[in-house]
C-alpha cells in the first residue's frame, strides 16, 4: 500500500524517472512536438534546385552586372552607371582562372580557356575586361583598333589606317567625376568605321583649358590576339595609351546597356536617373546634329 505522500502515478524504474515528458519538448505546452514532413528538403531541391543553378550557369557565363566607378567613359557613361554585360559576346570562356582544392596549396592554371569562339570585338564595342598590369582590377573602354590596324592619335584625333576619323565640335560640357567634382569639357561627335555595316557615331569629351598627357601617341600596329582601346572622356582615362593593348583573353565581355543610373553627386530627390535607363550604347540618335 502507498505511503503517505506517495503517488500511485508516479514511475516506478530510474529509466522512467529519467524520461522527459513530451509536453516539454513542444514548443506550445500540452502538444506533441513537430518535426518537418518526410521528403521535405527534396521537393525544396526539386522546386528551387533547377532555379538556383540557371542562375549561377548565367552569371558565369551569360551575363554580369557593371557599375561605372569612374568618368573615363564620359560622357557615353556616366559615373554611377550599371551596364549589362554579356559574357559571350565573343564566345564561351571558362569561368574560372584556377581550379583547386580548399585548404591546400595544391591548384591547377587555366590560363583563360576559351571553350568556343563565334566572334572577334568590333571597332566601336564598350568591353569590360582584365586591367593588364593587374588583372584583379576590371576597365571599361571603347574598342578603337582591331588586329592590323594602325594608328595614331594626334591632339585627341584618332588617326586609323592613314584616315583622321571625322571629329566635329559639339560644344560645352559639364563633367563631373567620382569625386563629384565639376571639370570644364568640350563634346565632340566622332565616327569608327565598322567591319560590317556603317561606321558608329558616338560622343567624346576634351579638356577646355589644358589636353591631357595622352593627347598624342606614336602610330602602332595592333597585334594579331589584341585590341587597342581608349576612353570616351580623353584627357581623363588611363588606356591602352598609356600601358599598350588588351589581350583578347583579358576580356569578360560586350556592354549592351545601361539598365540602371544612380546620381551620388546629386540631392535624394534626383538619385535615379530615370532618363538613363534603359538606354543601348550604341544609339546615337539622342545626339544632336554636329552640321551647321
Amino acid at each position: 500500500m502507498p505511503g503517505p505522500g506517495d503517488d500511485d502515478t508516479a514511475p516506478s524504474t530510474p529509466e522512467a524517472l529519467l524520461a522527459p515528458d513530451p509536453a516539454e519538448l513542444s514548443p506550445t505546452p500540452g502538444l506533441p512536438p513537430t518535426e518537418p514532413p518526410p521528403g521535405l528538403w527534396r521537393e525544396i531541391v526539386e522546386q528551387w534546385g533547377p532555379a538556383i543553378l540557371a542562375v549561377i550557369l548565367i552569371r558565369l557565363f551569360v551575363f554580369e552586372p557593371f557599375r561605372i566607378p569612374s568618368g573615363s567613359m564620359v560622357p557615353t557613361l556616366l559615373v554611377g552607371d550599371f551596364v549589362a554585360v554579356t559574357k559571350s559576346s565573343y564566345g564561351l570562356w571558362m569561368p574560372w582562372k584556377s581550379i583547386g582544392v580548399p585548404g591546400t596549396d595544391w591548384y591547377i592554371d587555366l590560363d583563360n580557356v576559351e571553350l568556343w569562339d563565334w566572334g572577334d570585338p568590333e571597332r566601336g564595342d564598350i568591353i569590360v575586361f582584365h586591367y593588364p598590369r593587374d588583372e584583379a582590377v576590371t576597365f571599361i573602354k571603347r574598342v578603337v583598333a582591331i588586329p592590323g590596324d594602325t594608328l595614331r592619335v594626334i591632339n585627341n584625333q584618332v588617326i586609323l589606317n592613314g584616315e583622321r576619323l571625322p571629329h566635329t565640335v559639339m560644344g560645352p560640357f559639364e563633367d563631373v567625376n567620382a569625386r563629384c567634382a565639376t571639370r570644364e569639357a568640350r563634346r565632340w561627335s566622332t565616327e569608327l568605321p565598322r567591319t560590317h555595316g556603317d561606321p558608329l557615331r558616338y560622343s567624346t569629351l576634351t579638356g577646355v583649358q589644358y589636353t591631357g598627357s595622352l593627347a598624342n601617341h606614336r602610330e602602332i600596329t595592333v597585334p594579331e590576339g589584341h585590341v587597342f582601346v581608349m576612353g570616351d572622356n580623353r584627357d581623363h582615362s588611363e588606356d591602352s595609351r598609356a600601358w599598350g593593348f588588351v589581350s583578347e583573353d583579358l576580356i569578360k565581355g560586350k556592354a549592351h546597356v545601361i539598365w540602371m543610373s544612380w546620381n551620388g553627386c546629386s540631392d535624394m530627390d534626383d538619385t535615379v536617373r530615370l532618363d538613363r535607363m534603359p538606354r543601348s550604347l550604341y544609339n546615337a540618335d539622342d545626339l544632336p546634329d554636329p552640321s551647321p
